[in-house]
């Protein structure tokens, strides 16, 4: 399946990486992209492209506190629209909540959040769970959004907790700039009392939001209108597969069209919903078997099959191979 381009870059990528020591034009001969891509008006990556970026950014930095350096050197003239539109709101509260709109504007990931008596929860989960993010990209979106809120209400806010799928290192650092030891876990997120949710933020103007909102929710419009359907498909059946629901009609449903409608866009790609079903389901199984240590039968059920013996079998036709080659070629 071709790989959709339809994350945009601007030109606060520009200011971020030479305010800590970065050449822009080494990063992307590094990372193999256009010499002029970031002094475009906006252009647009696929996943990979964009991830090659962040990982040739980490590679020249060669420094574990270049997470904390980006985030700290943020400031508003480099932020891209949805994160200015958020500086417009009248509290984090609401600015997570408009993030989280227009986050895939400016990421291959979204924005969860949820908020209770305990506090405001925010988690980061990524469109393809089978593609390993770049640990600086995953700590920057921690740093971020912990200094946007700085920023905007002008105090010390510090999370009550912050989770990362891997370990931030060098911990002293990152714990004296949380204000609370990040720990290992497997969501990226971070959680904020009540109280610093709703703290004004003193930038607010919902003049400002209004002019933002109407152009921000014509790019996601944008965005998904031209997004490739076998790609739309296969991000809909990572939720659809485990409770089995991978039909082409619930899937249709799923994606706001008939199935007649998602039969005729696969096609205009040269694919059928099957040649995506089973794309996905071994996309989704070689991670499983690589970088999990869950068993055969749980691999199957979350790939939507009802008996391990089915997936073996699908397996073999599909590589060649069983799952325990994989799986030990791997170790």
């Amino acid at each position: 399946m071709t790989e959709a381009r339809d994350i945009t870059l601007d030109r606060g990528w520009i200011i971020m990486l030479r305010d800590v020591g970065l050449d822009p034009q080494d990063v992307l001969r590094r990372a193999e992209l256009s010499l002029d891509l970031l002094n475009r008006e906006s252009s647009r990556l696929s996943v990979s492209e964009y991830f090659r970026m962040v990982r040739a950014a980490e590679d020249l930095a060669q420094d574990p506190l270049l997470p904390l350096r980006l985030g700290q050197a943020a400031s508003p003239e480099g932020f891209s629209p949805p994160i200015f539109a958020a500086l417009c709101s009248s509290n984090l509260s609401i600015a997570v909540q408009r993030i989280a709109a227009h986050k895939r504007l400016i990421a291959p990931m979204h924005l969860r959040y949820s908020e209770t008596d305990q506090g405001l929860d925010v988690a980061w989960e990524w469109d393809d769970p089978t593609i390993r993010s770049p640990r600086l990209l995953m700590a920057m979106e921690l740093v971020f959004m912990t200094q946007l809120a700085r920023i905007a209400t002008r105090e010390n806010i510090q999370p009550t907790q912050v989770a990362c799928p891997v370990a931030l290192e060098p911990a002293e650092a990152y714990q004296a700039f949380f204000g609370v030891a990040p720990v290992v876990a497997p969501r990226l997120s971070l959680t904020f009392t009540v109280e610093d949710a709703h703290l004004p933020f003193l930038t607010a103007s919902e003049t400002l939001w209004q002019t933002f909102e109407p152009e921000l929710r014509r790019r996601v419009s944008k965005l998904e209108a031209q997004a490739l359907m076998s790609v739309r498909t296969s991000s809909m059946l990572l939720e659809c597969l485990p409770g089995g629901e991978a039909t082409l009609q619930g899937t249709a449903r799923r994606l706001g069209v008939s199935g007649r409608t998602l039969q005729r866009r696969l096609a205009e790609e040269g694919l059928s919903f099957r040649q995506v079903v089973q794309a996905t389901r071994e996309r989704l199984a070689r991670h499983y078997l690589v970088n999990t240590h869950l068993s055969y039968g749980e691999v199957a059920f979350l790939i939507g099959f009802d008996e391990p013996s089915s997936f073996f079998r699908a397996f073999r036709d599909w590589t060649g191979r069983t799952p325990e080659s994989v799986r030990s070629g791997a170790a």
